[in-house]
């Protein structure tokens, strides 16, 4: 038997396929986000309205300040004995997530307001040390 495209060949010029069909993503517009600023533009405004453009900002990486924190429940893990500088270990802040069981003598850069409260509530201290022994406060003029 003989296809149904076959009677069209050289009788018609789309060979009973209609004008776009058959010439790989023809009909539907095209393939991907193709047409997306011409054709399917209504389509972008209604369902990719951030599409395009910046929005919001990024500072630059030395202008970051990233803290690098621990929790008090990994803090009692490290400590040995009953006091510990986080600040030889690397740490920059003490947050306050878990609890302590112990007293400590905790000496760090920075600290959460929950995890002095915690720590003093089991008897134990928290010594804020910066490290740096540099007066940047103060400007001497020559």
């Amino acid at each position: 038997m003989v296809s149904r495209t076959n009677k069209f060949r050289g009788r018609s010029r789309y060979h009973g396929r209609g004008k776009k069909a058959g010439r790989g993503a023809g009909k539907r517009g095209g393939r991907g986000n193709a047409g997306i600023n011409k054709h399917r533009l209504m389509t972008r405004l209604k369902y990719m309205p951030r599409h395009w453009g910046m929005y919001g900002f990024n500072r630059h990486p030395s202008l970051r300040n990233v803290n690098v924190t621990i929790n008090l429940q990994e803090t009692a893990k490290l400590a040995e004995g009953d006091s510990i500088d986080l600040g030889e270990l690397g740490y920059d802040k003490l947050l306050g997530k878990g609890s302590v069981k112990r007293a400590l003598h905790v000496t760090v850069p920075e600290a959460s307001a929950r995890a002095i409260e915690k720590i003093e509530a089991a008897g134990g201290s928290v010594t804020l040390d910066d490290g740096d022994d540099d007066d940047w406060g103060e400007w001497e003029e020559e």
